[in-house]
């Protein structure tokens, strides 16, 4: 659950970094309109208005996304702390609670801020299910081991 855990943290935070050459492609591929993405409501007006703002942002304001590569950055960290706990997760225990947090702390930070920025109500639950799903197996590493830890303290004892 850790190594899912710590892949799912790095493949995340990749996707961050080619948002304008992926919605090119998306764009050519799918046209730039997204039309054929029409059987979902709403969906292809909002993809092509997200298009139109990554294309705007890439010519006048390429900067910008210098923000999207600290994004990925910090989603490496943390996969990268995540390290020690699949090596040893008895002795850092801690990190799956800080885990459940972070991953707690994802609905109110997309629900507050997603409003603020406009994102459509569907889109902010598709973020806070990244919370969500990313509870389930910090969750269960962590009790896993809570076990692990249990045996050895009985091993101990024997």
């Amino acid at each position: 659950m850790t190594a899912f855990f710590i892949s799912a943290l790095v493949l995340s935070g990749l996707t961050a970094l080619p948002i304008a050459p992926a919605f090119q492609l998306a764009a050519s591929v799918l046209g730039e309109d997204f039309a054929v993405l029409g059987f979902v409501p709403g969906l292809a007006e909002w993809l092509t208005r997200v298009y139109q703002g990554v294309r705007a942002t890439r010519a006048q304001a390429p900067f910008i996304f210098y923000g999207t590569d600290w994004l990925a950055f910090g989603h490496l960290v943390v996969a990268t702390a995540f390290i020690g706990a699949w090596r040893d997760p008895v002795r850092n225990r801690w990190l799956f609670r800080f885990g459940m947090i972070a991953c707690a702390m994802v609905i109110p930070w997309a629900m507050g801020f997603g409003a603020i920025r406009g994102i459509p109500f569907g889109w902010r639950l598709l973020d806070c299910a990244f919370g969500v799903v990313g509870f389930v197996p910090v969750w269960l590493a962590g009790r896993w081991a809570g076990q692990l830890e249990g045996m050895s303290r009985h091993n101990a004892l024997a």
